[in-house]
């Protein structure tokens, strides 16, 4: 499958193994646009309840129509195919119906939270991605800010049983997803049909989801996974629960969780009894937070950007083995550990991760610099296949398993030595009573967070320098009573780093040296 010419430097066991444990499964997605997954079981099953929110709920028959009638309206109001439509609101059915019409038009939708993303980037999206059109909802609307684009409430759509529907053809790209920029300013990825196909119709992406299939939708509406959550529970039959203000009450009523580990870490197992199957992705899964529910759950631990289509390896975790990894290539796609000058490494070897295959994405909306920097020709499936450049440090265990070991960003220089902050963390979480930590540079020296606030500094330290050399043991320990978030769900390093500015100088402590 790969070509030779890019393995000559490796020995023959490891460009074996390199091919063996770097390409995922071969597997046929059936379909290639995920809104037709979803208007099959409408078709097949039109009295299970698509979605719930607040006490209110929609059939699958009801959820089509509504989306149909809504599909209409956009395409009369100069919606075409290719097009891109803003989904400015917060969590609600009517954003479920307004994916849903998107789609059906032949457009790409381009979803935020009005609540809390800022003017100024609501108009960079609204330009960036050219956006004509935004739907919202009467309550969403008074949040936008003026002179943005047509605006088209979901919420009031007309009360009519018959209409006549336009021809529309597919478009290629789903949505545009908007990740945090190294600028300030979100950059646009643009996510297609086939490669949400790919994951979320596939095991292990599909996570056993079937008809009646509880599943939360509790995460931020802008962020990748929440594509996962709503799409792959609709395309399967599910019934995909919109949480309120409550996260653990929505949680507790379901079978299946899909959420970042700071978000899982703020539900109790106990409440949430209900739950059979776990996926976590979005940022490092605790091992203490993966042996915890794995005893009540299965449990997936994924990783990807969105770049990559939500994720592109995850494992199933078997807690007797409590070998945590990253797992491997869901199927059809690829993974290449590689070192600076993008030849393969050995097994075992940490190198940088880059994907290909069905998972790589379209490339950044208007910024053709930055798509040629992260997206390169293939060398290993070659034609015109793409790889893209995950900044994720990874190695290969002996089994084919990927192991993580943080990010290339996060790689930072602390008195002359090369530490990586995520290796600082896992170290931090061994000690005694700490469930969760993270770890950050300030003013040259590293600071570490322990949860919860009983945790004892001195055994976190202590459990750093049992593990790692003595440059990585940090020079304060900070004890909290739960580590902040994003609006995505993951761990806030910003506001630490402000809540450290705040905090008074302390006594300088003694640094342990070589």
């Amino acid at each position: 499958m790969f070509q030779e010419a890019a393995l000559r430097d490796l020995p023959p066991a490891d460009r074996d193994l390199f091919e063996a444990f770097g390409a995922g499964p071969i597997r046929t997605p059936p379909f290639h646009h995920i809104h037709h997954a979803f208007e099959t079981q409408a078709a097949r099953r039109p009295h299970v309840t698509a979605v719930e929110h607040l006490g209110e709920s929609l059939t699958y028959a009801e959820l089509d129509a509504k989306a149909e009638l809504m599909a209409e309206l956009l395409t009369r109001a100069g919606v075409r195919p290719g097009d891109r439509v803003g989904l400015f609101l917060t969590r609600s059915i009517s954003m479920v119906v307004g994916i849903l019409a998107v789609l059906k038009a032949g457009a790409a939708y381009v979803p935020q939270d009005v609540r809390i993303t800022p003017e100024a980037h609501l108009r960079h999206i609204v330009r960036t991605a050219r956006i004509n059109v935004v739907l919202t909802t009467t309550t969403d609307a008074a949040a936008l800010p003026g002179h943005l684009a047509t605006i088209i409430t979901i919420d009031t759509l007309p009360d009519v049983s018959t209409f006549c529907r336009s021809i529309t053809t597919d478009s290629d790209i789903a949505a545009v997803i908007f990740t945090s920029g190294t600028t300030g300013r979100p950059n646009g990825v643009r996510v297609s049909h086939a490669n949400l196909c790919n994951v979320l119709l596939t095991e292990p992406g599909s996570l056993g989801i079937s008809t009646g299939t509880r599943v939360s939708q509790l995460l931020n509406i802008a962020f990748d996974m929440a594509v996962w959550e709503i799409l792959g529970t609709l395309a399967h039959g599910g019934t995909l629960v919109i949480r309120g203000d409550d996260i653990e009450q929505a949680a507790s009523t379901v079978d299946v969780v899909i959420a970042t580990p700071s978000v899982l870490a703020s539900l109790n197992p106990q409440v949430c009894h209900r739950v059979r199957t776990v996926a976590v992705a979005g940022e490092r899964c605790p091992q203490v937070l993966a042996d915890l529910w794995s005893r009540h759950a299965v449990f997936h631990n994924a990783c990807g950007p969105t770049e990559v289509t939500i994720v592109n390896t995850i494992q199933r975790y078997e807690p007797d083995t409590r070998q945590l990894t990253i797992g491997s290539p869901v199927p059809n796609t690829t993974v290449y550990v590689l070192d600076d000058d993008l030849r393969p490494c050995r097994i075992g070897d940490v190198g940088e991760m880059w994907a290909g295959g069905a998972c790589v994405t379209e490339g950044y909306l208007g910024d053709d610099a930055l798509t040629e920097q992260r997206y390169l020709p293939d060398p290993f499936l070659g034609g015109d296949h793409l790889m893209f450049r995950t900044r994720d440090l990874g190695s290969w265990t002996a089994d084919g398993q990927l192991r993580h070991h943080g990010r290339t960003d996060d790689q930072v220089k602390v008195r002359g030595f090369r530490v990586e902050l995520d290796s600082v963390t896992s170290a931090l979480e061994q000690a005694p009573d700490c469930r969760r930590a993270t770890t950050v540079v300030h003013n040259g020296k590293l600071v570490g967070f322990i949860s919860p606030a009983t945790a004892a500094p001195e055994q976190a330290r202590h459990a750093v320098a049992q593990r790692l050399p003595y440059y990585c043991v940090p020079a304060l320990i900070v004890p909290v009573d739960t580590l902040p978030t994003t609006d995505r769900g993951k761990v806030d390093r910003r506001a630490l780093l402000s809540r450290l500015d705040r905090l008074q100088p302390e006594p300088a402590q003694k640094e342990t040296v070589a």
